[in-house]
């Protein structure tokens, strides 16, 4: 008899239980560590540090919560090198160029002693031999040949074929796609004049910062006119008991902290919290800084109904994802969650979040911040420096820790003063781009807010889309969302456009849609325009084209491979087709595998459609293949990343970011 929550495999595909392991606890997906941060800042405990913590701690053989958190939470001492050459070389003289360093540059500029020392090509399949390639030798044999296969196909470039050209040349690990022998005998990179064209207009990744921006971000020199001028509205309204009469102006309607305590950060200050001040008296707003704020109803309006949205994704929802998830049928897409105070110090990592491939139709950049005059300073850049964004959203919703006990995140809900200054003044540095903002039901389990909070973000603070995440940020997954409450939110706002004669916003609901038919139940029956899809789409990204045909799809073990294929070129085509570019794509895909591998085919269930808590028994596929796709062993992942990006290297290894998603770490 299977526990309760257990997913109803046929018993034919179930394996038997091993006897010594029948007593031992099942440890469910962790996934609020799977939202966690992925900081590998010093004071975290390693893994070896969660084994000692095990071991000590109380007598009797007793737990305390930190030490049973330590077991089954995040492995916070995950290290992600780059795995480079052996003999590294230039990037301008591997791109056929010359180095502005001459001979003073650290790196090899020998390209044929380069070349003598490069690692062999490597070769990518197409779709069509996905469908009869072989599967790789299990790594656990005691046989010596278990290094696995190399990947079958020529070589072929994922970049070169894309652009026209690869711009890491002599370094690419797939060159010979693009290199030839000219006539003196040395080498020559080739070129592809007719793709170059048209990658120039439709193929290239949107949305990157500028070096002359990036300089003036890390110099605090950056002007800020809209958010200088808004900062001191705020300080002046906050100053004064009148009431704004305007709805484009600042609303203060509650009492709460004025603009000096939102933008004053604790003790000891850093020096990205005093951007704002210390450029107050330096900047002066240029002769076209816009004098009337736009009104909401010449504000672009939002025609989302029927739309699918992927919703933002720590770590996993990165630009190949999205990819993956929009040659599914996902509409909508927005960037992982990126911090304003890191915006504003021009940090590299964070503007990567903002990147958009050409081929996402309606893509949104999502940030999170508590102080006013940072996160209308963050957005007006994104405004300034971004050509290419449909929307910004706010994260009101975030549960972690590390953002809550910042004030970001869900803490807003506690604070509606606070965000209602964020939201207006995001509104009025994004111009006509639209703002929308991302909510959970509450902050404490029990008390729901959302539905006093959600009437009041169009008309009052200018947000054009809301979405309504069905959990309260201290219950987390813990429960199942609460979709009765998302139709109540959903009546309240519609039963005060009524009442006002207001513009219709779109509002999307969340939590646990994992199928066709949950989403369109959930559509049908409170009322939401559509449902933000997030953990469902991380285990099964086809989940679009089921929402899309209104069925449950049946996938085969070969068209699941055809999908991680192309996570692995789109991966190549935006981490690099070098060897650092190569292991990156390695291990974003492991970290995708670490979630697909929860699905449960269709065609082994007892009752369809699956359910997005039930953990999965020991079972076996319909063929081998599917077997090794339901693989909770970490290696596994890895043995599948190297049918398309050849052999790992040998220092390098795969920890799952939440330890119970591996069923190798549960001992």
């Amino acid at each position: 008899m299977l526990p309760p929550g257990t997913a109803q495999v046929k018993a034919e595909f179930l394996l038997p239980i091993n006897p010594s392991e029948s007593s031992t606890k099942i440890v469910l997906p962790d996934d609020d560590a799977a939202e966690g941060s992925t900081s590998h800042a010093r004071g975290h405990a390693t893994a070896e540090g969660d084994q000692d913590m095990r071991s000590s701690g109380p007598r009797r053989g007793k737990l305390t919560k930190a030490q049973k958190k330590a077991q089954t939470g995040m492995n916070k001492g995950r290290r992600f090198g780059k795995v480079r050459d052996e003999l590294d070389l230039c990037f301008q003289v591997a791109a056929g160029g010359m180095c502005d360093y001459g001979d003073q540059c650290r790196n090899n500029h020998d390209i044929p002693a380069y070349m003598a020392a490069k690692p062999a090509d490597l070769s990518f399949p197409s779709a069509e031999e996905v469908q009869s390639m072989p599967l790789p030798k299990d790594m656990n044999a005691d046989a010596p040949d278990t290094a696995p296969p190399p990947p079958i196909g020529k070589t072929a470039c994922p970049v070169f074929s894309e652009l026209g050209q690869c711009r890491f040349g002599f370094r690419c690990r797939f060159l010979g796609d693009h290199i030839r022998q000219t006539d003196t005998g040395t080498s020559e990179l080739i070129k592809n004049e007719e793709k170059m064209a048209y990658a120039a207009t439709a193929s290239v990744e949107a949305n990157r910062l500028s070096g002359h921006a990036q300089k003036l971000l890390r110099t605090k020199k950056y002007p800020f006119p809209i958010a200088t001028a808004y900062q001191k509205e705020v300080e002046a309204v906050s100053g004064s008991t009148s009431q704004p009469k305007s709805t484009s102006a600042i609303v203060v309607s509650e009492p709460d902290q004025d603009m000096h305590d939102a933008v004053a950060p604790p003790e000891p200050r850093s020096g990205v919290d005093e951007i704002v001040e210390k450029r107050t008296g330096e900047i002066t707003a240029p002769a076209d800084a816009p004098d009337v704020p736009m009104r909401a109803v010449e504000r672009k309006r939002l025609d989302w109904a029927g739309k699918t949205y992927l919703a933002p994704l720590t770590t996993v929802g990165n630009l190949p994802f999205r990819r993956l998830c929009v040659s599914y049928g996902a509409d909508i897409t927005c960037g992982e969650m990126g911090l304003a105070n890191s915006f504003l110090a021009g940090s590299k990592e964070e503007w990567s979040l903002v990147r958009r491939h050409p081929s996402e139709k309606i893509f949104g950049v999502q940030i999170a911040g508590s102080k006013v005059a940072n996160v209308v300073s963050a957005t007006e850049v994104l405004a300034k420096e971004c050509d290419s964004i449909d929307f910004v959203d706010l994260n009101c919703g975030c549960p972690i820790d590390l953002i809550f006990k910042t004030g970001s995140g869900s803490a807003l809900l506690d604070n509606v003063n606070r965000l209602g200054r964020i939201v207006t003044g995001m509104s009025r540095a994004l111009g006509e781009i639209p703002v929308t903002v991302k909510l959970r039901t509450g902050v404490k389990d029990g008390k729901n807010t959302a539905h006093k909070l959600m009437p009041r973000l169009a008309p009052e603070f200018n947000a054009s889309c809301i979405t309504l995440h069905g959990r309260t940020r201290q219950q987390r997954y813990t429960r199942l969302a609460d979709w009765e409450y998302i139709k109540e939110c959903v009546d309240a706002v519609r039963a005060r456009e009524k009442d006002e004669d207001l513009p219709r916003v779109p509002i999307f609901g969340g939590g646990d849609c994992f199928s066709s038919q949950d989403y369109w139940t959930c559509v049908e029956q409170s009322g939401v325009d559509g449902v933000m899809v997030a953990r469902g789409a991380l285990i099964k990204p086809w989940i679009f084209t089921e929402i899309k045909e209104h069925r449950e799809w049946d996938i085969s073990a070969r068209e699941r491979l055809e999908g991680i294929r192309k996570y692995a070129e789109f991966g190549l085509t935006h981490f690099g087709t070098d060897t650092a570019g190569v292991n990156s794509t390695r291990r974003y895909l492991c970290e995708a595998l670490s979630f697909q591998y929860r699905y449960v085919p269709i065609g082994l269930l007892e009752h369809i459609p699956g359910r997005i808590n039930d953990r999965a028994p020991a079972f076996r596929g319909r063929d081998e293949l599917e077997t090794l796709l339901a693989s909770g062993d970490s290696r596994d992942w890895v043995r599948i990343s190297e049918m398309f990006l050849g052999p790992a290297p040998e220092a390098w290894s795969f920890t799952p970011k939440h330890k119970s998603n591996s069923y190798e770490s549960q001992g």
